[in-house]
């Protein structure tokens, strides 16, 4: 059921002219705990607030200049801007309040030689936005950002590809395992119906979210 998105591909340009044209349906204005990892908007608004209102660190990639300084401004926070130092090309926006920072370059320039790699990985609409060709290059840039214990919920979306194109793009299961089964334990820890009035529109007839935690295998 893959194949009618295989050669699906959508440009870094194209995502970018996403956000100057305020055509964003997929950003929310409102927390979804499930949200952190997202290459369209890494970070989603208030749970990025929480958590490092919690004491944790928190770090974000995107493409967008737009969506970044939107993050910050939506979230009434001050922050600098400065050349992120082992991504050339790349800028790095930090709060001047809490212990966040936004990476505002391509994601597969980003590394874990930059922040390190991370305890915890939230991956709502990350993967399933990934060109299909390019699913496996993400998933090892994932992997080596896990830090041994690394907990990872990844979200994956199951349609008939057939019927809508995509981005969001239709991920089976077993491709889930097979990018990251082995070297990670998989667990479902949801699976629920996520058709919406919006997502008809799509043209679709059924779509399931689920939610898997990875943790690296010992």
């Amino acid at each position: 059921m893959l194949e009618p998105q295989a050669d699906r591909v959508r440009t870094l340009e194209e995502w970018e002219e996403y956000w100057q044209k305020d055509n964003i349906g997929f950003h929310i204005d409102h927390s979804n705990l499930k949200c952190v990892c997202h290459p369209i908007m890494l970070l989603l608004l208030s749970v990025a607030v929480r958590l490092a209102d919690r004491g944790h660190s928190v770090v974000g990639v995107e493409i967008s200049e737009k969506a970044v300084r939107q993050f910050f401004e939506e979230n009434n926070m001050t922050y600098s801007e400065e050349a992120a130092a082992g991504v050339p090309g790349a800028k790095v926006f930090k709060s001047s309040e809490k212990s966040i920072s936004l990476y505002q370059c391509d994601l597969y320039d980003f590394s874990s030689s930059v922040e390190g790699q991370f305890g915890a990985i939230w991956d709502r609409g990350s993967l399933v936005a990934v060109n299909p060709q390019d699913r496996e290059k993400y998933a090892a840039l994932m992997v080596s950002l896990m830090a041994k214990d690394c907990r990872y919920l990844v979200d994956n979306l199951l349609y008939n590809p057939t019927l809508y194109k995509g981005p969001p793009f239709f991920v089976p299961d077993e491709q889930l395992h097979s990018l990251f089964g082995h070297c990670c334990n998989i667990e479902l820890l949801q699976a629920a119906d996520a058709l919406t009035d919006r997502t008809r529109k799509w043209g679709l007839d059924y779509l399931t979210e689920k939610v898997h935690l990875l943790t690296p295998k010992s």
